[in-house]
Formats: structure tokens, C-alpha cells, sequence
């Protein structure tokens, strides 16, 4: 089993900095990709921001050059560096994790974390 657990969440003024960090633990052999979700309240959670195994990335448009994922690999984990931060930036933000568990078989599994929240106020 995989567990994954966010930190960093909490209450920022508009403008202001906040970076999560996504820690994975147990019966990992590889971390394929690590994502960073949100959900605001009445809303659909959606993809923020993606990093592959070799450190690809991809943002949503709503935070491409104010957000940046890394990860580290040694640690397992990864994060969300949130930079400019804007009232519409208030959610739950939640790590998913795609996780190969058995070198010696080829399936990967979905992971996701309890969540931390992000509060802007406006």
C-alpha cells in the first residue's frame, strides 16, 4: 500500500507565496508521475499541474508562470511552489500519484492524499 500525504496549506494574503509539499511512503518502486489537483468549493476538482518520472511538466493555463511542481525523487515527494496567489487560487488542493509497487510486475496504481487547504482571501 501507498500513502500519500500534503502539507504547506494555509492562509496567504492575495500576492503572497505558499508551497505544498506532497510526501508518498510504503511499497513504492516508482513513482511514474505526481499531480497536484484542486477543488474549490460548488466546483469540479481539477488538474493543476503534473510532473512525469524524468521531470516533465505541464500546468493548467489558469497558474502556468505563477505555479511550479518538482519533485525529488530520493524523497518521494513532491511540490507545488504558488507564487502571485489570487483569491480564485482558494481550495482544497490534493496529490495524486500514479505508483508502480512491484518491480516485477508492470502495474501501476492511482493514489490520492486527504488534501490540504489554501485560503485566499479577497
Amino acid at each position: 500500500q501507498v500513502q500519500l500525504v500534503e502539507s504547506g496549506g494555509g492562509l496567504v494574503q492575495p500576492g503572497g507565496s505558499l508551497r505544498l509539499s506532497c510526501a508518498a511512503s510504503g511499497n513504492i518502486f516508482i513513482i511514474y508521475s505526481i499531480a497536484w489537483y484542486r477543488q474549490a468549493p460548488g466546483k469540479q476538482r481539477e488538474l493543476v499541474a503534473i510532473i512525469d518520472s524524468v521531470g516533465s511538466t505541464n500546468y493548467a493555463d489558469a497558474v502556468k508562470g505563477r505555479f511550479t511542481i518538482s519533485r525529488d525523487n530520493a524523497k518521494n515527494t513532491a511540490y507545488l511552489q504558488m507564487n502571485s496567489l489570487k483569491p480564485e487560487d482558494t481550495a482544497v488542493y490534493y496529490c495524486n500519484g500514479i505508483v508502480r509497487s512491484d518491480p516485477t510486475r508492470n502495474m501501476s496504481y492511482n493514489y490520492w492524499g486527504q488534501g490540504t487547504q489554501v485560503t485566499i482571501p479577497s
